[in-house]
Parts: C-alpha cells; sequence; structure tokens
C-alpha cells in the first residue's frame, strides 16, 4: 500500500480547488492537489464572460454594492438559495476581485470620457467619470440591475486560473497530475482522505489527509450535448455519494445555457449579449421583446433558454442537420468591439463554424452548461454528515445558486468560495488531528482493487462506452429544460436498467496501466448513480423553480417546496437514491419569497411569507429615521465571516474626495 500524507488535501487543480489550497498553505499547513489534468487545463480556463463583484466602477454600475448584488443573486437563484451564504459571497467578491488584481489578472479598464455602447439593439453614448479612468470595467449580464461583470475581453477564466496557479506554483504547492480520485477514505463519522488511480501507470495510492476538499467541477457531461469540458463527469459527487452517509444537495437543479454553438456545443458567453447582441429567430425577427419586454435578451439564463424553446416549439426555429436553431445576432456591435472584447467567440466561429461572427449571425441554441447543485455543506463549506470532508465551486451545493445561478457568480464563487471556505478548511486542520488508520485505508484499498480486477478479470459482456452514450441520450430527451412526469419516470426505468447493465461491463483491453476503456469502466458507474440522483430529484420536486421547470407543475410552490432536496445512495446493491428535504426558513430570510420578475406571477405563496414581511418592517420602523443600509442589514440577518473579510468594501463614490489613492487594501481598483 503507498500512502501519502498531507494536512490539508484538494480534489481538483481548478479556481475552486488552488483558491483553498493556496488559503491553507498560507497558514503553514502541508497541502496538496490532485488532478485528472495540468491545472492549467482545467475547465476554469473556459469561462469566457466574466466576474461579478459589486465595484460600482463604471457609469452603469454607480450605485451597485452588496445589498443589490444580495438581491439580484436571491432573486436569480428563485428563493432557493442560502441567504447567509449569499450575503458571505457578496461581500467578498469586491475583495477577492481586488486580490486577483494583486496576482496579475488584467482586468479590461476604464477609459475616461464618451464611449459608444450598444443597449437595446440602439447605439448609446455613456460618459465615464474622470475619476474612474484606469479603474476596473464591468460590462451588462443577465438579471442584474447593474453592470457588475468584471472582465479580461472574453477570457476571463484563462486569465484568472494563470494568474492563480501562477500565484500556487509561486508558493510550492504540489499538483500530482493524472490522479483520479475513485473513493473516499472513511468510518462514516470522519473523512480521512481518498483513494486514487494514477492515470498512467495504473498505480493506486491513498491520500490519507486531516481535510479532504472536493473542488472536481460539475456534472455535465452525464447529458449529451454539454458545454462542459470532457472531466465533467460527476466524479466528485460520486465520490460522496458512494459513501451512504454524505449528501448531496438540488441536484435536480441543471442549468442550460441560450447561446451554445451549433452543432459542437460549445459556449458562446453572454457577455455577447451583454455587449449588447440580440437573438433572432428563422424570420430574423428579435422575438426576445415579445415574451420578456423589460429584460429582453437580458432576463435570467433559464429564463431565455426556455423563451427560445418555445419560440423553436411554435416553428420559428432555422432547421438544420442536427436540428433547429435560433440566431445569435452580434453583429451590430461591429468588427472593432468583437475583435477586442469577444475575440475568443470569434475565433470560435471560425474554427468550428467558418463563419465571420462580424458580419454573419451565430446558430445557437439552448445546451446544458452548469450544475447548481453538489455535495451538500454547510456555510464553512463542510459536509454536515461527514466530518473533514469539504467541497467548493460548481462541485458543491454550497448553497449561493439555489435553483438558477447568475451569469457571472460561478466564476466569482471559485475564487471567492475558496477564499472563505478555505480559511475554515486551515482551521479545521489546525483544530484536528487525525489518528492514521491502516487498517481502514487498506480496506478502502482493497474494495477499489476488487473493482477494477472484476473488470479485467470478469467474463461481462456490457459494452461501458455504450452505456455512457444512452445515458447521455436519456438525460438529454427527459431531464432537459422543460420536464414533465412520464419523461421523468421513463428516464428513471431506464437509467436503472443500465445500471443493472453496468454490473456486467466486459473490457477488451485488459491492461492495467494506461487503459482508458478501464477508465471508462470505472466512471460509467459512477455516473449512472449521478445521474439517477438527478432523475429522481427532478421526478419528487412537483413544481417549478428556476431551472428546474415542470409542464405539468408550472407553479413555483413555496407553500410545500420551498425546500432543499438532500441525496443519499444507500449501498452498491440499491438502483435510485434515497431522497429527504431540508426546509428554508423563511422567517430567517433577509430578502422573503416574492415576484421574481418575469412572465405572470403564479407563486403559490408560503404562510410565514407575509409574517416576515411585517417583522422586517417592525425592524425597520424600529431603527428610527434613515438607519444605513450595513446597520439595516446587520438587524435583519447578520452572517458570520473570518475576521479578516469583514471589514466594508469602499467604492468610487466613497472615495472620491480622497482621489487619487493608492490600489491597497478594500479601496477602488
Amino acid at each position: 500500500m503507498k500512502l501519502i500524507y498531507t494536512d490539508s488535501l484538494v480534489i481538483g487543480a481548478g479556481l475552486a480547488g488552488l483558491r483553498v489550497a493556496i488559503a491553507t498553505k498560507e497558514r503553514g499547513l502541508d497541502t496538496l492537489v490532485l488532478s485528472l489534468i495540468p491545472a492549467k487545463r482545467s475547465h476554469s480556463a473556459a469561462a469566457q464572460g466574466g466576474m461579478q463583484a459589486s465595484l460600482g466602477n463604471t457609469v452603469k454600475g454607480m450605485g451597485d454594492n452588496e445589498d443589490v448584488h444580495f438581491q439580484d443573486t436571491v432573486k436569480g437563484s428563485d428563493w432557493g438559495c442560502d441567504q447567509d451564504v449569499a450575503r458571505m459571497f457578496t461581500h467578498c467578491a469586491p475583495k477577492a476581485i481586488r486580490e486577483l488584481t494583486n496576482w496579475g489578472v488584467p482586468w479590461s479598464r476604464i477609459s475616461a470620457g464618451p464611449r459608444e455602447v450598444i443597449m437595446n439593439a440602439q447605439k448609446v453614448t455613456l460618459n465615464e467619470a474622470e475619476e474612474a479612468h484606469g479603474l476596473i470595467n464591468a460590462r451588462d449580464f443577465g438579471g442584474t440591475k447593474k453592470w457588475r461583470t468584471c472582465y479580461t475581453a472574453d477570457g476571463t477564466g484563462h486569465s484568472l486560473l494563470y494568474a492563480v496557479d501562477n500565484q500556487a506554483i509561486s508558493m510550492g504547492i504540489p499538483v500530482h497530475e493524472r490522479i483520479e480520485a475513485l473513493s473516499l477514505i472513511h468510518d462514516g463519522k470522519r473523512c480521512h482522505g481518498v483513494i486514487a488511480r494514477c492515470l498512467i501507470t495504473g498505480e493506486l495510492r491513498a491520500y490519507v489527509a486531516k481535510s479532504t476538499t472536493i473542488a472536481t467541477g460539475g456534472y455535465g457531461k452525464i447529458y449529451e450535448i454539454s458545454t462542459n469540458a470532457t472531466i465533467c463527469e460527476g466524479i466528485g459527487q460520486a465520490l460522496a455519494l458512494d459513501t451512504g452517509v454524505a449528501t448531496l444537495g438540488n441536484m435536480e437543479a441543471v442549468q442550460f445555457h441560450p447561446t451554445a454553438i451549433v452543432p459542437a456545443g460549445i459556449l458562446t458567453t453572454e457577455g455577447c449579449r451583454g455587449d449588447g447582441g440580440i437573438l433572432r429567430d428563422k424570420d430574423g425577427h428579435r422575438f426576445m421583446p415579445d415574451y420578456e419586454p423589460e429584460k429582453k435578451e437580458l432576463a435570467s439564463r433559464d429564463v431565455v433558454s426556455r423563451r427560445m424553446t418555445e419560440h423553436m416549439r411554435k416553428g420559428k426555429g432555422v432547421d438544420s442537420p442536427y436540428g433547429p436553431h435560433l440566431w445569435l445576432d452580434i453583429t451590430l456591435l461591429g468588427r472593432e468591439h468583437i475583435e477586442t472584447n469577444l475575440r475568443e467567440v470569434k475565433e470560435i466561429c471560425e474554427y468550428f463554424l467558418g463563419i465571420d461572427p462580424c458580419k454573419d449571425w451565430i446558430p445557437v441554441r439552448p445546451t446544458q452548461h452548469y450544475s447548481m447543485g453538489g455535495v451538500r455543506t454547510n456555510a464553512t463549506g463542510e459536509s454536515p454528515q461527514l466530518k473533514g470532508l469539504f467541497s467548493v465551486g460548481e462541485a458543491a451545493c454550497w448553497d449561493m445558486h439555489g435553483f438558477n445561478r447568475l451569469g457571472g457568480n460561478s466564476v466569482a464563487e471559485t475564487v471567492v468560495g475558496g477564499m472563505i471556505i478555505g480559511k475554515y478548511v486551515a482551521d479545521f486542520c489546525e483544530q484536528n488531528s487525525l489518528e492514521i488508520d491502516t487498517a481502514l485505508t487498506q480496506k478502502c484499498i482493497d474494495k477499489l482493487q476488487a473493482e477494477i480486477d472484476h473488470l479485467i478479470d470478469g467474463d461481462g459482456k456490457e459494452n461501458p462506452f455504450e452505456i455512457k452514450i444512452e445515458m447521455q441520450r436519456i438525460m438529454m430527451n427527459y431531464v432537459g429544460i422543460f420536464r414533465n412526469g412520464p419523461e421523468l419516470e421513463k428516464s428513471i426505468k431506464e437509467l436503472k436498467a443500465l445500471l443493472v447493465r453496468s454490473k456486467n461491463l466486459g473490457l477488451k483491453c485488459k491492461k492495467r496501466h494506461s487503459n482508458p476503456e478501464l477508465v471508462e469502466a470505472l466512471r460509467v458507474s459512477r455516473m449512472l448513480r449521478v445521474a439517477l440522483t438527478v432523475a429522481c430529484g427532478a421526478a419528487a420536486r412537483t413544481e417549478s423553480r428556476g431551472a428546474h421547470s415542470r409542464e405539468d407543475y408550472p407553479q413555483r410552490n413555496d407553500k410545500d417546496w420551498l425546500n432543499r432536496t438532500l441525496a443519499t445512495w444507500p449501498d452498491a446493491e440499491s438502483l435510485e437514491p434515497v431522497l429527504r428535504y431540508e426546509a428554508l426558513d423563511v422567517m430567517k430570510m433577509e430578502l422573503p419569497p416574492g415576484y421574481r420578475g418575469y412572465g405572470n406571477d403564479n407563486t403559490i405563496p408560503h404562510p410565514d411569507t407575509e409574517k416576515r414581511v411585517q417583522q422586517i418592517n417592525e425592524v425597520i420602523a424600529s431603527l428610527g429615521d434613515n438607519p444605513d443600509r450595513h446597520t439595516l442589514q446587520h438587524a435583519l440577518m447578520p452572517f458570520e465571516l473570518p475576521s479578516h473579510l469583514q471589514p466594508r468594501n469602499e467604492r468610487l463614490t466613497d472615495t472620491l474626495k480622497t482621489m487619487p489613492s493608492q490600489p491597497v487594501g478594500n479601496k477602488p481598483l
């Protein structure tokens, strides 16, 4: 048995995982990161549009603050998020932006004076303040009241990942590449680390640690077409699910992005629409104002995806060999803007479609994009059921997104969540010891080795690649943008049949070292359990909330469903998860459930909503005339953070009298 010890073990070398690793290394803790691929190839690099933070530098961002960002996030979640976590996040986002600046992220900057932008398909001139010259710029994104999405052209994820990885390298944090974690070492109460397999040699290793953080990203590749990288297969979620103890949260909450190119499914950033791009149908008609006259193309992602699908169902899609699609028109932005701020989009269109988006419309349709569900954690990022197990980023249900994520809040969550949770991971490592149990570790290795031996030496006949393709087809056809009872039940029945078949996998290649067929076989049964958790959660939730849209239950039902889905997998022989629910307490909410602002308000209200609104009004009245927003917020819903993250953020409007000032601390950059 090869056993490797570290204080802080992180699984996944994207932005979230690296940021946790940096936080624990800063405290002098031995830190180690495992990754399927080299860190700079992580899926975080694919993020294009930007990162939300309420800096309030631009003329269209003036007046923005944590309160406005918080309200946008809660409404965007369709009141499914943890409002304490949303507060922690929105408070720390400006701090994370400024920290990233100090690490070398080349944010796009403001130029003082007039500039032309496209708003509602019309050219508009904005006049940026002289005092804002050189500060971090922001673009518009869907579902937000202010322009707060900070960006580096349309390569934000790439810029951030390189800066954060370089910071990790400078601190001497080791990343063990081409290593796949396949099972957690645990005793039912405490996580001791993971059993991982080297993808090159086939060697099994036991990584034992005080804390284990899952930061493996989403599970988009359980779907046939996804904007996710091929490594986003939900194995991190499966690690927790297979313990039979740790819970997954809100796994049915799956977001479809409106504008993936057809047929490849590669994303074109929301920045296209944020910068002024519009959607057109087969007749060239701009249709979004017909559905959402106020927000149009910049409604929340789940709303735009549904409107596009509805429009195509009416026969307004463009016929193609790959099915109907719609058009994304960014030609009105002009060549200079596209080649400066949307250059990755231009290259994607040239390489994969053979078109020039400066003069051609882009074929797009909604495609699976993001996973709001994941390993359920508390506000400190730790699993409530398995001590020492943490999760962060898209792998986690922390839960700041609820049932729909706002664009720009995912890149922000990786670094902000990593910043906050990393401190709590470090605290845990300093405050807890771990007794290394070699017998327990050997038992876990033997179990995984037996699984591999069965695949290599067994006489199974099922093809893992065929089962995976069938699973992806089922998820795409029956657990998509619009869902209904009969199709969900069909998906569950067919996925269960695939899970049974996966117990009889057979391999043509019998090698135990570098063997892609063995890798696929080890993953496919785990992916099926994740897929069944999604499908079963969707079938059980008889309402529509955020990205979970039931055609047979179109109302958001706060009365019966204002809760979080929790899923566990009972044992290896089970064919479906056990579901239970965690109620969201309206009486503790700073922002009680209300109208989200799209379509007709058909919500079935929660009985405590009116009581909480009345209570809030009483609190406001008790504070006297014109209480400042910080006092009001604290009175309504105090939240906790590590001490060094608690100071208030300063903005341009707060510091005009002292400008110019040095870009330090929490001051504007």
